[in-house]
């Protein structure tokens, strides 16, 4: 999720009881020039661990290119994103669109897993579209590559982010018996009840949550007091306003103010979700331009829900 996972969310979501961390999205070719944006998607600190760097592109030269660079920074494994359906990624053949090309995306997936000297990962779709959905044999010639472990979003590329993810296939992956690797489902998990019933009845190893977690880094915590057969706590409004002025601080620390200011707009639907009458507050949240006037609002929506 590319502006949204990257450090100072990454962090935070850590603190609430998350897993494995995966990083935005890198292209390989920005790498392989330095570009000073997608090196500092690269960042991360020891408490962090585990945590994968994620690349994407359509080149096997430039891929192969950027491993050493990736792994100088020493992460616990690289994922290859064979996933992202958005026109500018997937159109040049990166993403979900390699899987119009199937050959190509297991010949590049192998090159790659020979020439690192870490685990490599890779995260992908059921197939292009709804006249081809390979997925159970895509898996098995990727794990045939060495791929350490599978994540399977459950819609075509051509789905976007469109209808209902399909866990049929994603169980039907960890299901074949001739799987042995860790298979990861993703898709329409946005709570926590969702994302037990989705292990408990599909058998996968765990669960990818992206958008679920935009706004609510509380899922992580939820999601595995409900495991422990726990009654997920609620988060109080005191608490969501503490951690979201912890998170735009981060962000400003981390990336400067005016970047922070404007990517942090996409969380705040999450942290003040279902909130009564917030809608006073949700145009000025996403219309200021400075800390002191994000910090004034936060403050008054304390005062407001403390009243």
């Amino acid at each position: 999720m590319d502006d949204v996972t990257d450090m100072p969310f990454r962090q935070i979501c850590k603190r609430f009881g998350v897993d494995v961390l995966i990083t935005e999205f890198i292209a390989s070719e920005a790498l392989n020039r330095d570009a000073e944006k997608s090196f500092r998607k690269m960042q991360f600190d020891e408490a962090q661990h585990p945590i994968g760097i994620q690349i994407f592109g359509a080149d096997e030269d430039e891929l192969l290119r950027c491993l050493d660079v990736v792994e100088q920074r020493q992460p616990d494994f690289i994922d290859i994103n064979w996933g992202c359906p958005v026109k500018k990624v997937a159109g040049k053949g990166a993403g979900s669109g390699i899987l119009k090309d199937i050959p190509k995306m297991i010949r590049i997936t192998e090159a790659l897993v020979k020439r690192a000297h870490l685990p490599v990962t890779v995260k992908t779709r059921l197939g292009y579209d709804e006249t081809s959905k390979p997925i159970v044999e895509v898996a098995e010639r990727l794990q045939d590559v060495g791929i350490a472990a599978l994540s399977i979003h459950g819609r075509t590329k051509t789905q976007m982010y469109k209808g209902e993810a399909d866990w049929s296939l994603i169980g039907e992956v960890k299901a074949n018996p001739h799987m042995t690797i860790p298979i990861f489902g993703n898709g329409d998990i946005v709570t926590p009840e969702q994302a037990v019933e989705a292990r408990k009845r599909y058998g996968v190893d765990g669960i990818l949550i992206g958008r679920g977690a935009i706004g609510n880094p509380w899922i992580f915590e939820q999601t595995q007091q409900l495991l422990r057969g726990e009654t997920p706590r609620e988060v109080s409004i005191a608490e969501r306003v503490s951690v979201c002025r912890e998170h735009l601080l981060k962000s400003v620390d981390f990336k400067g103010e005016h970047t922070a200011i404007f990517e942090m707009r996409k969380q705040y639907g999450g942290y003040f979700r279902g909130l009564k009458d917030f809608k006073q507050f949700r145009i000025p949240l996403v219309t200021v331009s400075t800390l002191e006037e994000t910090l004034g609002i936060f403050d008054r929506i304390v005062e407001y829900y403390n009243n």
